[in-house]
Protein backbone atom coordinates (compact mmCIF):
# COMPACT_ATOMS: atom_id res chain seq x y z
CA UNK A 1 0.00 0.00 0.00
CA UNK A 2 1.46 3.57 -1.15
CA UNK A 3 1.11 5.89 2.22
CA UNK A 4 -1.06 8.70 1.53
CA UNK A 5 0.71 12.01 1.25
CA UNK A 6 0.32 14.43 3.88
CA UNK A 7 -1.85 17.69 3.21
CA UNK A 8 0.58 20.58 3.87
CA UNK A 9 -1.65 23.86 4.44
CA UNK A 10 -0.90 25.91 0.94
CA UNK A 11 -2.58 29.02 2.72
CA UNK A 12 -0.16 32.20 3.00
CA UNK A 13 0.09 32.68 6.75
CA UNK A 14 -1.16 36.61 5.60
CA UNK A 15 -4.86 34.63 4.32
CA UNK A 16 -4.84 31.33 7.22
CA UNK A 17 -6.71 34.15 9.85
CA UNK A 18 -9.35 35.23 7.31
CA UNK A 19 -10.09 32.06 6.14
CA UNK A 20 -10.87 31.03 9.54
CA UNK A 21 -12.75 34.50 10.45
CA UNK A 22 -14.99 33.84 7.09
CA UNK A 23 -15.32 30.60 7.57
CA UNK A 24 -14.50 29.38 4.32
CA UNK A 25 -14.28 25.82 4.45
CA UNK A 26 -17.68 25.55 7.20
CA UNK A 27 -19.15 27.09 3.91
CA UNK A 28 -18.12 24.91 1.52
CA UNK A 29 -19.20 21.40 3.45
CA UNK A 30 -22.16 23.47 3.91
CA UNK A 31 -22.98 23.83 -0.21
CA UNK A 32 -22.25 19.99 -0.40
CA UNK A 33 -18.76 20.35 -1.71
CA UNK A 34 -17.42 17.50 -0.26
CA UNK A 35 -15.96 13.92 -1.23
CA UNK A 36 -15.91 10.48 0.31
CA UNK A 37 -12.20 9.65 -0.09
CA UNK A 38 -9.46 10.81 -1.41
CA UNK A 39 -8.07 14.54 -1.33
CA UNK A 40 -10.36 16.57 0.65
CA UNK A 41 -12.29 19.15 -1.09
CA UNK A 42 -11.11 21.99 1.21
CA UNK A 43 -7.64 20.78 0.41
CA UNK A 44 -7.78 21.23 -3.63
CA UNK A 45 -9.87 24.72 -3.25
CA UNK A 46 -6.94 25.76 -1.16
CA UNK A 47 -4.56 24.72 -4.06
CA UNK A 48 -6.62 26.68 -6.51
CA UNK A 49 -6.82 29.41 -4.85
CA UNK A 50 -3.20 30.08 -3.44
CA UNK A 51 -2.09 29.79 -7.27
CA UNK A 52 -1.95 33.37 -7.76
CA UNK A 53 0.13 33.64 -5.20
CA UNK A 54 2.63 31.08 -6.93
CA UNK A 55 2.28 33.20 -9.68
CA UNK A 56 2.05 30.10 -11.96
CA UNK A 57 -0.86 28.71 -13.38
CA UNK A 58 -1.44 24.57 -12.61
CA UNK A 59 0.90 22.86 -15.24
CA UNK A 60 3.12 25.33 -14.29
CA UNK A 61 2.83 24.66 -10.58
CA UNK A 62 3.54 20.65 -11.27
CA UNK A 63 6.27 21.17 -13.63
CA UNK A 64 8.33 23.58 -11.12
CA UNK A 65 10.22 21.92 -8.00
CA UNK A 66 7.53 21.66 -5.92
CA UNK A 67 5.24 19.42 -8.00
CA UNK A 68 6.24 16.30 -6.07
CA UNK A 69 3.92 17.50 -2.93
CA UNK A 70 1.02 18.85 -5.04
CA UNK A 71 -1.67 16.13 -5.88
CA UNK A 72 -1.92 14.92 -9.37
CA UNK A 73 -3.52 17.00 -12.15
CA UNK A 74 -6.28 14.95 -12.23
CA UNK A 75 -7.24 15.37 -8.75
CA UNK A 76 -7.95 18.79 -9.08
CA UNK A 77 -9.12 18.60 -12.63
CA UNK A 78 -12.26 16.01 -11.51
CA UNK A 79 -12.65 18.63 -8.58
CA UNK A 80 -13.23 21.43 -10.91
CA UNK A 81 -15.16 19.45 -13.48
CA UNK A 82 -17.99 17.67 -10.95
CA UNK A 83 -21.24 18.97 -12.10
CA UNK A 84 -23.12 18.00 -8.36
CA UNK A 85 -21.13 20.72 -6.37
CA UNK A 86 -23.12 24.12 -5.48
CA UNK A 87 -20.88 26.73 -5.94
CA UNK A 88 -23.88 29.31 -6.47
CA UNK A 89 -24.49 28.18 -2.77
CA UNK A 90 -20.85 28.84 -1.59
CA UNK A 91 -20.51 31.91 -3.37
CA UNK A 92 -23.72 33.50 -1.39
CA UNK A 93 -22.79 31.70 1.68
CA UNK A 94 -19.67 33.62 1.85
CA UNK A 95 -20.67 36.84 0.71
CA UNK A 96 -23.09 37.28 2.87
CA UNK A 97 -20.75 36.24 5.93
CA UNK A 98 -18.75 39.68 4.42
CA UNK A 99 -21.77 41.78 3.87
CA UNK A 100 -22.82 41.24 7.25
CA UNK A 101 -19.07 42.08 8.80
CA UNK A 102 -19.56 45.08 6.32
CA UNK A 103 -22.70 46.39 7.63
CA UNK A 104 -21.71 46.44 11.40
CA UNK A 105 -18.81 48.43 10.73
CA UNK A 106 -20.63 51.68 9.29
CA UNK A 107 -24.31 53.46 10.20
CA UNK A 108 -27.29 52.60 9.41
CA UNK A 109 -27.61 55.48 7.69
CA UNK A 110 -25.11 54.65 5.04
CA UNK A 111 -26.40 53.76 1.37
CA UNK A 112 -25.85 49.83 0.46
CA UNK A 113 -26.53 49.10 -3.31
CA UNK A 114 -26.82 46.09 -5.36
CA UNK A 115 -24.60 46.63 -8.90
CA UNK A 116 -25.81 44.87 -11.97
CA UNK A 117 -23.91 44.03 -14.98
CA UNK A 118 -22.56 42.26 -17.54
CA UNK A 119 -18.71 41.56 -18.82
CA UNK A 120 -17.14 39.61 -21.22
CA UNK A 121 -15.53 36.30 -20.46
CA UNK A 122 -13.50 35.19 -23.66
CA UNK A 123 -12.24 32.23 -24.95
CA UNK A 124 -11.09 33.20 -28.60
CA UNK A 125 -8.69 30.55 -28.96
CA UNK A 126 -10.96 27.83 -28.12
CA UNK A 127 -12.84 25.13 -30.04
CA UNK A 128 -14.29 22.69 -27.74
CA UNK A 129 -15.35 24.91 -24.97
CA UNK A 130 -19.04 23.75 -23.87
CA UNK A 131 -22.16 25.97 -24.97
CA UNK A 132 -19.16 28.51 -26.41
CA UNK A 133 -21.12 31.65 -28.38
CA UNK A 134 -19.90 34.37 -30.47
CA UNK A 135 -20.66 37.83 -29.28
CA UNK A 136 -20.07 41.16 -30.16
CA UNK A 137 -18.36 43.40 -28.13
CA UNK A 138 -19.46 47.28 -28.49
CA UNK A 139 -16.62 48.88 -26.60
CA UNK A 140 -14.81 47.57 -29.67
CA UNK A 141 -16.83 47.33 -32.39
CA UNK A 142 -15.91 43.70 -32.63
CA UNK A 143 -17.29 40.06 -32.16
CA UNK A 144 -15.42 37.60 -29.60
CA UNK A 145 -16.06 33.69 -28.61
CA UNK A 146 -16.75 33.16 -25.04
CA UNK A 147 -19.63 33.90 -22.69
CA UNK A 148 -21.33 37.23 -21.12
CA UNK A 149 -20.39 37.05 -17.39
CA UNK A 150 -23.71 38.92 -15.83
CA UNK A 151 -22.31 39.93 -12.00
CA UNK A 152 -24.64 40.81 -9.26
CA UNK A 153 -22.22 42.75 -6.45
CA UNK A 154 -23.06 44.49 -3.71
CA UNK A 155 -21.34 47.81 -2.42
CA UNK A 156 -21.35 50.33 0.44
CA UNK A 157 -19.56 52.69 -1.18
CA UNK A 158 -16.53 51.86 -0.16
CA UNK A 159 -16.31 47.77 -0.58
CA UNK A 160 -17.67 45.43 -3.18
CA UNK A 161 -18.57 42.14 -2.76
CA UNK A 162 -19.71 39.79 -5.57
CA UNK A 163 -22.88 37.99 -4.77
CA UNK A 164 -24.17 36.32 -8.11
CA UNK A 165 -22.68 35.34 -11.35
CA UNK A 166 -23.79 33.80 -14.41
CA UNK A 167 -22.38 32.89 -17.36
CA UNK A 168 -24.27 33.60 -20.17
CA UNK A 169 -24.27 31.91 -23.59
CA UNK A 170 -26.75 31.88 -27.13
CA UNK A 171 -28.75 30.16 -28.58
CA UNK A 172 -28.53 31.92 -31.94
CA UNK A 173 -25.05 32.66 -31.82
CA UNK A 174 -23.74 29.18 -30.27
CA UNK A 175 -20.77 27.79 -31.48
CA UNK A 176 -21.02 24.84 -29.33
CA UNK A 177 -24.11 23.04 -27.29
CA UNK A 178 -24.10 21.22 -24.46
CA UNK A 179 -23.17 17.56 -23.81
CA UNK A 180 -25.43 14.91 -23.87
CA UNK A 181 -24.21 12.77 -20.59
CA UNK A 182 -25.13 15.59 -17.85
CA UNK A 183 -27.27 14.57 -15.47
CA UNK A 184 -30.28 16.25 -15.78
CA UNK A 185 -30.66 16.22 -11.68
CA UNK A 186 -27.04 18.17 -10.97
CA UNK A 187 -26.59 21.81 -10.25
CA UNK A 188 -24.61 21.82 -13.18
CA UNK A 189 -26.97 21.19 -15.21
CA UNK A 190 -29.37 23.90 -13.78
CA UNK A 191 -26.38 26.15 -14.77
CA UNK A 192 -26.47 24.90 -18.62
CA UNK A 193 -30.02 25.63 -18.63
CA UNK A 194 -30.19 29.27 -16.93
CA UNK A 195 -26.92 30.26 -19.71
CA UNK A 196 -29.80 30.03 -22.26
CA UNK A 197 -31.75 32.01 -20.69
CA UNK A 198 -32.92 35.71 -21.66
CA UNK A 199 -30.64 37.98 -19.27
CA UNK A 200 -34.36 39.93 -17.59
CA UNK A 201 -35.25 36.47 -16.26
CA UNK A 202 -32.09 35.54 -14.46
CA UNK A 203 -31.80 39.28 -12.61
CA UNK A 204 -35.24 39.28 -10.45
CA UNK A 205 -33.99 35.25 -9.32
CA UNK A 206 -30.38 36.92 -8.32
CA UNK A 207 -31.60 39.80 -6.09
CA UNK A 208 -34.34 37.75 -4.67
CA UNK A 209 -31.69 34.85 -3.38
CA UNK A 210 -29.57 37.61 -2.40
CA UNK A 211 -32.36 38.94 -0.14
CA UNK A 212 -33.59 35.78 0.92
CA UNK A 213 -30.34 35.37 2.33
CA UNK A 214 -30.19 38.18 4.82
CA UNK A 215 -28.64 40.70 2.39
CA UNK A 216 -29.98 44.03 2.60
CA UNK A 217 -29.93 47.25 -0.12
CA UNK A 218 -31.80 49.88 -1.08
CA UNK A 219 -31.12 50.73 -4.51
CA UNK A 220 -29.92 48.59 -7.44
CA UNK A 221 -27.94 50.48 -9.99
CA UNK A 222 -27.75 49.36 -13.70
CA UNK A 223 -26.41 50.40 -16.80
CA UNK A 224 -28.14 51.41 -19.71
CA UNK A 225 -28.99 47.82 -20.93
CA UNK A 226 -30.67 47.08 -18.28
CA UNK A 227 -33.07 50.43 -17.64
CA UNK A 228 -36.16 48.76 -19.21
CA UNK A 229 -39.87 49.26 -17.72
CA UNK A 230 -40.68 45.24 -17.38
CA UNK A 231 -37.06 44.65 -15.10
CA UNK A 232 -37.46 47.88 -13.59
CA UNK A 233 -41.13 46.90 -12.43
CA UNK A 234 -39.93 43.60 -10.97
CA UNK A 235 -37.40 44.87 -9.21
CA UNK A 236 -39.86 47.48 -7.71
CA UNK A 237 -42.29 44.54 -6.45
CA UNK A 238 -39.33 43.34 -4.69
CA UNK A 239 -39.02 46.45 -2.82
CA UNK A 240 -36.10 47.80 -3.98
CA UNK A 241 -35.75 51.21 -5.87
CA UNK A 242 -33.66 51.38 -9.06
CA UNK A 243 -30.98 53.78 -10.13
CA UNK A 244 -29.83 53.81 -14.09
CA UNK A 245 -28.54 54.96 -16.80
CA UNK A 246 -31.02 55.42 -20.01
CA UNK A 247 -30.34 55.66 -23.57
CA UNK A 248 -32.40 57.49 -26.36
CA UNK A 249 -34.12 54.26 -28.15
CA UNK A 250 -38.57 53.93 -28.23
CA UNK A 251 -38.92 54.08 -24.88
CA UNK A 252 -41.74 56.98 -24.11
CA UNK A 253 -42.24 58.98 -21.12
CA UNK A 254 -45.19 60.52 -20.06
CA UNK A 255 -45.50 64.20 -18.84
CA UNK A 256 -48.73 66.16 -18.65
CA UNK A 257 -51.02 63.35 -21.06
CA UNK A 258 -48.25 63.75 -23.36
CA UNK A 259 -46.10 60.60 -24.63
CA UNK A 260 -42.34 62.19 -24.80
CA UNK A 261 -38.96 60.76 -26.10
CA UNK A 262 -36.19 61.27 -24.53
CA UNK A 263 -34.58 63.93 -26.58
CA UNK A 264 -38.06 66.01 -25.93
CA UNK A 265 -38.11 65.19 -22.37
CA UNK A 266 -34.45 67.01 -22.03
CA UNK A 267 -36.31 70.21 -23.52
CA UNK A 268 -39.15 69.77 -21.50
CA UNK A 269 -37.09 69.53 -18.26
CA UNK A 270 -36.13 72.45 -15.63
CA UNK A 271 -32.88 73.62 -15.81
CA UNK A 272 -31.18 73.06 -12.51
CA UNK A 273 -30.18 76.66 -10.70
CA UNK A 274 -26.55 76.53 -8.66
CA UNK A 275 -23.25 75.77 -9.30
CA UNK A 276 -23.20 72.22 -10.21
CA UNK A 277 -22.40 72.75 -13.79
CA UNK A 278 -22.35 69.06 -14.11
CA UNK A 279 -26.15 69.03 -13.38
CA UNK A 280 -28.72 70.34 -16.52
CA UNK A 281 -31.86 69.94 -16.02
CA UNK A 282 -34.11 66.90 -14.06
CA UNK A 283 -38.06 66.46 -14.32
CA UNK A 284 -40.48 64.23 -12.64
CA UNK A 285 -42.21 62.25 -15.41
CA UNK A 286 -43.78 58.58 -15.70
CA UNK A 287 -42.21 55.65 -17.56
CA UNK A 288 -44.79 53.50 -19.52
CA UNK A 289 -46.72 51.99 -18.09
CA UNK A 290 -47.25 54.52 -15.31
CA UNK A 291 -44.15 54.00 -13.07
CA UNK A 292 -43.18 57.47 -11.37
CA UNK A 293 -39.37 58.13 -12.00
CA UNK A 294 -37.11 61.48 -11.78
CA UNK A 295 -34.60 62.07 -14.90
CA UNK A 296 -31.54 63.42 -14.31
CA UNK A 297 -29.68 65.28 -17.02
CA UNK A 298 -25.81 65.20 -16.74
CA UNK A 299 -22.99 67.15 -18.95
CA UNK A 300 -21.22 64.05 -20.91
CA UNK A 301 -17.68 64.61 -19.42
CA UNK A 302 -15.51 64.07 -22.44
CA UNK A 303 -18.40 65.43 -24.99
CA UNK A 304 -19.45 69.17 -23.34
CA UNK A 305 -22.22 69.07 -25.94
CA UNK A 306 -23.69 66.09 -24.91
CA UNK A 307 -25.75 65.10 -22.25
CA UNK A 308 -26.21 61.91 -20.41
CA UNK A 309 -30.09 60.85 -18.61
CA UNK A 310 -29.93 59.07 -15.30
CA UNK A 311 -33.41 56.88 -14.08
CA UNK A 312 -34.31 56.96 -10.14
CA UNK A 313 -37.79 55.27 -9.32
CA UNK A 314 -37.04 57.33 -5.68
CA UNK A 315 -38.48 60.75 -6.07
CA UNK A 316 -37.61 62.08 -2.80
CA UNK A 317 -33.92 61.99 -4.14
CA UNK A 318 -31.96 65.03 -5.07
CA UNK A 319 -30.55 65.21 -7.92
CA UNK A 320 -26.98 65.36 -6.05
CA UNK A 321 -28.07 62.61 -4.01
CA UNK A 322 -28.96 60.48 -7.49
CA UNK A 323 -25.80 60.84 -8.83
CA UNK A 324 -23.19 60.66 -5.68
CA UNK A 325 -25.39 57.12 -5.38
CA UNK A 326 -25.07 55.58 -9.32
CA UNK A 327 -21.68 56.98 -8.89
CA UNK A 328 -21.13 53.70 -6.70
CA UNK A 329 -21.84 51.15 -9.80
CA UNK A 330 -18.17 52.15 -11.04
CA UNK A 331 -17.13 49.92 -8.35
CA UNK A 332 -18.18 46.97 -10.46
CA UNK A 333 -16.55 48.16 -13.78
CA UNK A 334 -12.95 47.95 -10.83
CA UNK A 335 -13.98 44.42 -10.06
CA UNK A 336 -14.10 43.38 -13.57
CA UNK A 337 -10.66 44.62 -14.08
CA UNK A 338 -9.09 43.51 -11.36
CA UNK A 339 -10.81 39.40 -11.76
CA UNK A 340 -9.18 39.42 -15.29
CA UNK A 341 -6.00 41.51 -14.80
CA UNK A 342 -4.93 41.06 -11.44
CA UNK A 343 -6.37 37.01 -10.59
CA UNK A 344 -6.51 35.75 -13.87
CA UNK A 345 -9.70 35.14 -14.44
CA UNK A 346 -10.51 33.19 -17.96
CA UNK A 347 -6.25 32.46 -18.02
CA UNK A 348 -5.70 30.14 -15.21
CA UNK A 349 -7.43 27.45 -16.28
CA UNK A 350 -8.03 26.00 -19.95
CA UNK A 351 -10.55 23.82 -19.48
CA UNK A 352 -13.21 22.68 -21.85
CA UNK A 353 -16.81 21.94 -19.52
CA UNK A 354 -18.95 24.29 -18.25
CA UNK A 355 -19.04 22.89 -14.57
CA UNK A 356 -14.86 23.68 -14.63
CA UNK A 357 -15.78 27.39 -15.64
CA UNK A 358 -18.28 27.54 -13.26
CA UNK A 359 -16.13 26.26 -10.50
CA UNK A 360 -12.67 28.84 -11.63
CA UNK A 361 -15.01 31.70 -11.26
CA UNK A 362 -16.93 31.37 -7.97
CA UNK A 363 -12.90 30.75 -6.99
CA UNK A 364 -11.46 33.85 -8.33
CA UNK A 365 -14.84 35.70 -7.03
CA UNK A 366 -13.59 34.44 -3.75
CA UNK A 367 -9.95 35.51 -4.15
CA UNK A 368 -11.29 38.91 -4.51
CA UNK A 369 -14.08 38.53 -1.40
CA UNK A 370 -10.86 38.06 0.62
CA UNK A 371 -8.97 40.59 -0.33
CA UNK A 372 -11.55 43.44 -0.24
CA UNK A 373 -12.14 42.16 3.31
CA UNK A 374 -8.61 42.60 4.33
CA UNK A 375 -8.58 45.27 2.64
CA UNK A 376 -11.61 47.02 4.32
CA UNK A 377 -9.68 45.97 8.17
CA UNK A 378 -6.76 47.76 7.02
CA UNK A 379 -8.21 50.97 5.88
CA UNK A 380 -11.03 51.23 8.73
CA UNK A 381 -9.80 53.22 11.74
CA UNK A 382 -9.31 51.67 14.79
CA UNK A 383 -10.29 52.71 18.52
CA UNK A 384 -10.42 51.70 21.76
CA UNK A 385 -14.23 51.80 22.46
CA UNK A 386 -15.10 54.12 25.71
CA UNK A 387 -10.97 54.35 27.33
CA UNK A 388 -10.54 56.14 23.50
CA UNK A 389 -13.11 58.81 23.60
CA UNK A 390 -12.11 58.98 27.65
CA UNK A 391 -8.91 60.04 26.66
CA UNK A 392 -9.65 62.05 24.13
CA UNK A 393 -12.27 64.51 26.48
CA UNK A 394 -9.59 64.95 29.03
CA UNK A 395 -7.15 65.67 25.46
CA UNK A 396 -9.76 68.74 24.60
CA UNK A 397 -9.80 69.83 28.21
CA UNK A 398 -6.16 70.69 28.77
CA UNK A 399 -4.84 73.03 26.02
CA UNK A 400 -1.31 72.66 24.77
CA UNK A 401 -0.14 75.86 25.17
CA UNK A 402 -0.28 75.17 28.95
CA UNK A 403 0.86 71.60 28.45
CA UNK A 404 3.40 72.55 26.20
CA UNK A 405 4.54 75.30 29.45
CA UNK A 406 4.33 72.49 31.61
CA UNK A 407 6.62 70.32 29.36
CA UNK A 408 9.40 73.08 29.58
CA UNK A 409 9.18 73.30 32.90
CA UNK A 410 9.88 69.70 33.71
CA UNK A 411 12.74 69.60 31.76
CA UNK A 412 14.12 72.72 33.60
CA UNK A 413 13.56 71.08 36.87
CA UNK A 414 15.25 67.42 36.16
CA UNK A 415 17.80 69.87 34.69
CA UNK A 416 19.03 71.50 38.06
CA UNK A 417 19.15 68.29 39.69
CA UNK A 418 22.13 67.24 37.92
CA UNK A 419 25.63 68.21 37.53
CA UNK A 420 26.46 71.44 35.83
CA UNK A 421 27.91 70.37 32.88
CA UNK A 422 24.72 67.94 32.25
CA UNK A 423 22.42 71.44 32.83
CA UNK A 424 24.14 73.03 30.69
CA UNK A 425 23.65 70.79 27.68
CA UNK A 426 20.27 70.38 28.74
CA UNK A 427 18.96 74.13 28.98
CA UNK A 428 21.76 74.51 25.93
CA UNK A 429 19.64 71.62 23.20
CA UNK A 430 16.39 73.30 24.82
CA UNK A 431 17.23 76.36 24.26
CA UNK A 432 17.84 75.33 20.80
CA UNK A 433 14.52 73.49 20.16
CA UNK A 434 12.67 76.59 21.23
CA UNK A 435 14.04 79.19 18.51
CA UNK A 436 13.33 76.36 15.97
CA UNK A 437 10.30 77.24 16.72
CA UNK A 438 7.66 79.31 14.92
CA UNK A 439 7.26 82.28 16.62
CA UNK A 440 3.19 81.95 17.38
CA UNK A 441 4.48 78.73 18.84
CA UNK A 442 7.37 80.50 21.04
CA UNK A 443 5.61 83.41 21.97
CA UNK A 444 3.94 81.48 24.62
CA UNK A 445 7.28 79.60 25.92
CA UNK A 446 8.40 83.04 26.84
CA UNK A 447 8.02 83.12 30.53
CA UNK A 448 9.01 79.47 30.94
CA UNK A 449 12.07 80.23 28.83
CA UNK A 450 13.09 83.45 31.35
CA UNK A 451 13.01 81.37 34.41
CA UNK A 452 15.20 79.36 33.08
Amino acid sequence: MIGHQVENNQLPIEIQPVFRELKVFKYLRKAGITKKFGFTCAYLFQIVFVLIFHHRNWFQLLESSKGESFPGKDAVYRFLNHSGFAWRRFLLFLSVEVVNKTTSLTSCERVSVFVLDDSMYERNRSKSVELLARFKDHARNCYYKGFRMLTLGWSDGHTFIPVDFSLLSSLKSQVNGMIGSIDKRTHGYKRRMEALRPTPELIPAMIERALAAGMGASYVLMDSWFTHAPLIQSILDRGLDVIGMVKADNKRYVVGGRRLSLKELYYAATPVQGMKKTILRSIHTQLAPGIPVVMVFVRHRSNKKEWLAVLCTDCSLTEEEIIQIYGIRWDIEVFFKCTKSLLRLQKEFQGRSYDMLISHTTIVFSRYILLAWQHRQSTDERTLGGLFLALCDEVNELDWAVALSQLVELINDVSKKTSKRLTKLIQSQLQQWINDLPSYIRAYLSDPLCES
